[in-house]
């Protein structure tokens, strides 16, 4: 125990009342021992953060703090060393306004793109989560306040999430929905970790042993605190038998006495209660100093770093050119510009909900370019008169947000409307999309460019700017796939679950995973975005377990740029069903034009392995397995062959007709199967 001088001076009723909360925000503090209160606050991509005396209900403006890209966009970056910096950023913010605990980042996976919440998580693939939230805590916590990473676990959709079952196998939920988690908690050791609302295989998140005292505190050794969701604790007593830290928000002392007479019942040990006061003692006491300290920041450096995160984030989906000329993007030097959609002057730059930022100050296209449209006929009248058409369209507040799932994948009628309407009137079509997840683009042969800048934060504006003028060479990727219909989704079926239970059916087949492995089409596929340069790739050397990656990158462009080199790990014909392809490292490379440089890529410590139901473990199938290297998923540059000696596991699924998990068909999985 590393507080037992402080654990020991208390009482049995002193140590319950401590595991739970003392305000909307706050712990309990307990002056004989020299404990002070804590405070937590929203959120993952800005501070939301009310001053004393506010209601805590998110009906009142918070205190002003810079809100920087949402996950979305910054996922879409793949840099690791930019997320940290933004990390760190929002450390220092949380520190000046005297909050110990930031609740971020939220990496749960993106199941479904019906996900009202995806915006706030960062991918549809456990790597890319992991790597982007150890570098997103690292950053925070280099601050000295502490970061709690959400929501533990398998919380994928927003409907019905406080009664939800989320069902699913052992595997899935190691190599998907756990993988994430595993990695952040194993490279960056976060404070905390949030519990979730909904249920995993029939028990509570938070009063999940199985989850919480065997997976996290056992196999991955996180000695944090776990806190609950705001309101997630239904039965106080067995979360903090299973590793449950705090309940939260404030419940009154109900709790505190339930607590109190299971220990004096002899139904809990006071050993297991002690336990839990000493991980929040160590939460309060190591984030204390720089709370107290609470130095300032610079709000004009915080601005320029979120413009620098939202431009490196954002996706250039297409660029083509005119007859015999130059790609549209960037724009030439004299090109006039019509610039026209809602969203022009009133930028989609952020999610709603208990991420909610009151931003210190918002940039917006209309500002910067200083033109508008009124009505279609206007825009057709502007367009007509211009060389290029900016559009600005996307998804508004009410169609994404926590608490509700989306409906549907297509953008409004009013918008597909306006597009329609300029792309008659002027071939030259940029459109400049924000949204916080996938659109179905059926509408893309309107528009001769398409930047994705997702919610890029109180400096998108600007950043898109960037990227149009050249300034900026786009080097975003994205970090989920963009499927052509709502349809061709593996679960389309299952998600989102109105009833008790919402069945995984689909099993391991989530995103790219499902779509590689069935042959599906899609629209863009996961890890893709195009440059304003070109790059090449050669001599791939990988190590004999595969653990690394090494090769050549050349930037053969004219213009300074970015490369994603993404690996990927394959193997055919084997006994144990798996994805054709799955992602197992990732660099973001820096390149003048000209520039070539040697690049290695670490793939983890078990780049081959597979969770095996029957012996419960990480296994290897032994034989050839293929290591892939591209610019996405579905592009493989270099490949080469690595054999590796297997551990003799049996296959858990001998004898099982599971035909549609050994084809990756899973769209219509029925009972028995699953």
């Amino acid at each position: 125990m590393r507080h037992e001088g402080i654990v020991s001076k208390l009482s049995l009723w002193q140590k319950c009342a401590l595991l739970s909360g003392g305000t909307a925000f706050g712990t309990r503090a307990v002056a004989s021992v020299g404990l002070p209160a804590l405070q937590f606050a929203d959120g993952p991509h800005g501070l939301r953060h009310q001053d004393e005396g506010s209601n805590h209900m998110g009906l009142g403006e918070s205190l002003p703090a810079t809100c920087f890209p949402t996950a979305v966009t910054l996922a879409d970056t793949w840099d690791t060393e930019l997320v940290r910096r933004v990390g760190a950023a929002l450390g220092r913010e949380a520190a000046s306004q005297r909050v110990g605990v930031l609740l971020g980042p939220g990496i749960n996976i993106k199941r479904s793109p019906l996900c009202g919440r995806n915006f706030e998580y960062f991918s549809e693939d456990p790597c890319l989560a992991g790597e982007m939230a150890a570098a997103y805590v690292a950053g925070v916590q280099s601050a000295g306040v502490g970061a709690c990473v959400k929501h533990f676990a398998a919380n994928s959709q927003e409907t019905r999430r406080q009664a939800s079952d989320s069902e699913l196998d052992e595997r899935t939920l190691r190599e998907i929905y756990l993988a994430a988690f595993e990695r952040c908690v194993r490279k960056a050791r976060p404070a905390a970790i949030m519990s979730s609302y909904n249920r995993v295989n029939g028990t509570y998140a938070n009063e999940n042993e199985h989850l919480l005292a065997e997976i996290l505190r056992g196999e991955w050794g996180f000695e944090g605190a776990v806190v609950t969701d705001w309101g997630a604790s239904n039965d106080h007593v067995a979360g903090v038998r299973a590793g449950s830290t705090l309940e939260m928000p404030a419940c009154g002392l109900g709790s505190a006495r339930e607590l109190e007479r299971a220990v004096e019942a002899g139904v809990l040990d006071e050993a297991v209660v002690d336990a839990r006061v000493d991980e929040l003692v160590e939460l309060v006491l190591s984030t204390r100093e720089a709370v107290e300290e609470a130095p300032g920041y610079d709000e004009l450096e915080h601005h320029q770093l979120a413009r620098e995160a939202a431009a490196a984030g954002i996706v250039l989906l297409k660029n083509e050119a005119p007859a015999g000329g130059e790609p549209l993007l960037p724009l030439a030097p004299g090109t006039s510009v019509a610039l026209v959609g809602d969203f022009a002057a009133n930028p989609r730059y952020q999610g709603a909900g208990s991420s909610l930022v009151n931003c210190t100050q918002l940039d917006t296209l209309e500002g910067a370019i200083s033109m508008s449209d009124d009505s279609l006929a206007a825009a057709e009248v502007l367009a007509s008169r211009a060389d290029v058409v900016l559009c600005c369209l996307g998804l508004s507040e009410a169609a994404e947000s926590e608490g509700l799932d989306r409906e549907s994948l297509a953008l409004d009628e009013g918008q597909l409307a306006l597009l329609a309407c300029v792309a008659k009137a002027n071939a030259n079509v940029v459109v400049l999309l924000s949204s916080g997840g996938v659109v179905e683009c059926d509408w893309e042969d309107q528009a001769r460019a398409i930047l994705y800048q997702g919610l890029g934060g109180q400096a998108g504006a600007m950043a898109a700017l960037d990227v149009l003028l050249g300034r900026t060479n786009p080097s975003g990727r994205l970090a989920e796939t963009w499927p052509r219909r709502l349809e061709d989704v593996s679960c389309a079926d299952d998600f989102p679950a109105d009833g008790a239970v919402a069945a995984y059916r689909e099993g391991v087949y989530v995103g790219y995973r499902y779509y590689q492995t069935a042959g599906v089409e899609v629209a863009w596929p996961f890890g893709f975005g195009l440059s304003y340069t070109e790059f090449d790739y050669e001599g791939l050397e990988v190590a004999p377990d595969a653990t690394s990656a090494t090769l050549t990158v050349t930037n053969v462009g004219s213009r300074d740029g970015a490369e994603v080199v993404q690996v990927y790990v394959h193997k055919e014909g084997g006994e144990v069903f798996a994805p054709a392809r799955e992602l197992r490292g990732f660099a973001k490379v820096a390149l003048a034009a000209g520039e070539s440089r040697r690049v290695t890529i670490d793939l983890g410590e078990r780049p081959l392995a597979y969770y095996n139901v029957r012996t419960g473990g990480w296994e290897v199938e032994g034989d050839a397995y293929e290591v892939c290297v591209g610019p996405s998923s579905a592009e493989v540059l270099l490949s080469a062959t690595v054999e590796a000696e297997g551990t003799g596991a049996p296959d858990p699924y001998a004898g099982l007709e599971i035909e549609s998990y050994r084809t990756g068909q899973v769209r219509h999985v029925g009972d028995d199967e699953f």
